[in-house]
Parts: C-alpha cells; sequence; structure tokens
C-alpha cells in the first residue's frame, strides 16, 4: 500500500482521536450528529455493564463507555499493524482512556491475527474498518481467523456489529484496497462462516445518492457515504 493509501485507510482513526482544545470536543459519536451515536448504540443493543470490545477503535470509544457504564467495559483494540503506520494511535486512545470518566476503557494493541480478545463479552464492534482487514497494510488479516477470533470471544447470545461503506452489489472484494468500500453480501457471507446468524439489518446510515464509485475519502462524498450496518448473533 502506498504512504497516501495508508494514510487513508485511517484517516478517519485519526481524526476521531485528536486532541481538541478545551473549547472544541472531538468530533466523535458524542458530538457529531452525523454519526448517529445514539442509533448505532440502540441497534447494537448496548447496554450498562455490557464488555465491548471496538476494533481498530476510534469515534465511538467515549460513547461506549458513556453506554456501559461504570460496571462494564470497553476494549479499544488498535492492531499492531495500525500502530506501526501510525506510532500515535495508542496514545490518543490511552488519552482517552486516562480522561475524567473513561477509566472503564482498556486499551490493546495485538496483532490483527492474535488479538487476545477477552472472553464473554457482550458486544463485539468495527465500524468503517472490516474492509482494511483485506488490504496490504493489515497484512492483509486472515480474515476467516479474525472472525473465528470474534466468534470465540463473545458469549451465546453476543453480538457483532459490522458498519461499512457500501460497494457495489457483486463486486466483492474489488474495491477495499482502493475505494476502501466492501461489497455488503461479501461480508455476511465472511461473517456467517464463522458461525454467526445475521441477527438485524439497519439503513440508518443509507444514502442512496452515493453511487459507489468513489474512494471514501472523495471530498465530494467524504462523510456522505452509503453505509451498511449488520449485527451478527453468536447462536445460544
Amino acid at each position: 500500500m502506498t504512504r497516501k493509501f495508508a494514510a487513508a485507510a485511517t484517516g478517519l482513526v485519526l481524526l476521531a482521536l485528536a486532541p481538541a482544545s478545551p473549547a472544541q470536543a472531538p468530533q466523535d459519536a458524542l458530538t457529531d450528529p452525523a454519526l448517529k451515536g445514539a442509533e448505532v448504540i440502540a441497534f447494537a443493543g448496548v447496554k450498562p455493564g455490557d464488555r465491548i470490545a471496538d476494533i481498530l477503535a476510534g469515534r465511538f470509544v467515549r460513547a461506549f463507555s458513556q453506554a456501559v457504564g461504570p460496571n462494564g467495559k470497553v476494549y479499544a483494540v488498535a492492531t499492531a499493524e495500525l500502530v506501526k503506520t501510525h506510532p500515535t494511535v495508542i496514545g490518543m486512545l490511552n488519552g482517552i482512556a486516562s480522561g475524567p470518566g473513561y477509566s472503564n476503557v482498556v486499551v490493546s494493541a495485538t496483532p490483527v491475527n492474535a488479538m487476545d480478545l477477552p472472553h464473554q463479552l457482550d458486544e463485539v464492534f468495527i465500524r468503517q474498518n472490516y474492509h482494511d482487514l483485506h488490504d496490504k497494510f493489515m497484512g492483509p488479516a486472515d480474515v476467516p481467523g479474525f472472525n473465528r477470533q470474534v466468534f470465540a470471544a463473545l458469549k451465546p447470545g453476543g453480538v457483532f456489529v459490522v458498519l461499512d461503506h457500501a460497494a457495489p452489489a457483486g463486486s466483492g472484494l474489488a474495491d477495499t484496497e482502493t475505494l476502501h468500500r466492501i461489497d455488503e453480501a461479501a461480508v455476511k457471507s465472511e461473517v456467517e462462516a464463522a458461525g454467526f446468524v445475521l441477527d438485524g439489518e439497519s439503513h440508518i446510515l443509507a444514502n442512496p445518492a452515493d453511487d459507489h464509485t468513489k474512494m471514501v475519502f472523495d471530498p465530494s462524498i467524504r462523510g456522505k457515504t452509503d453505509q451498511f450496518l449488520l449485527r451478527f448473533k453468536k447462536p445460544g
């Protein structure tokens, strides 16, 4: 992957964690209405006391922390591959975890193929980064193995929530590296192959005006891409 694409692939993560002046809160799921944080969290079924892993964590860390409350945990996972490309990510996540009111956030940076997730989790969440698992800067990852790791970490009845940029139907994995998009059907096929059952779909972040042909960082579509939101359940 070129330096340009490597930066683009993690740009949203870095933006989410960028320091803010006292006069301006960071733009994340608590402060940016476009992210529809409350609706996404409701769709995921996050509730007080839950234990949730946010993979390639970013804009939802603070919102999840508040949603699970002091008796819950948020495992903010930055993969070693991401940290290698952007070493400041860990410091930024640690900055959140050390902030007042966010002591329930636990930060880690393990290889994507060996995340060592805690077991008996209630939810696992990945936002706009599932497609990156197929890209060069992530290894690429062993995607079937990644999904099996998530399955093993969840308690029976736990959910895996995937939010990503939509690619043209039938395109499969063709656009993950170039446009940073993925075919929704490809995600369903891969995740279900790990033993998950599709439990819900949401169109709250859909945008019919997005024709799926532009890179997600194109100024004409950035922040307004057509996105799908899927919830998978571990049977039990």
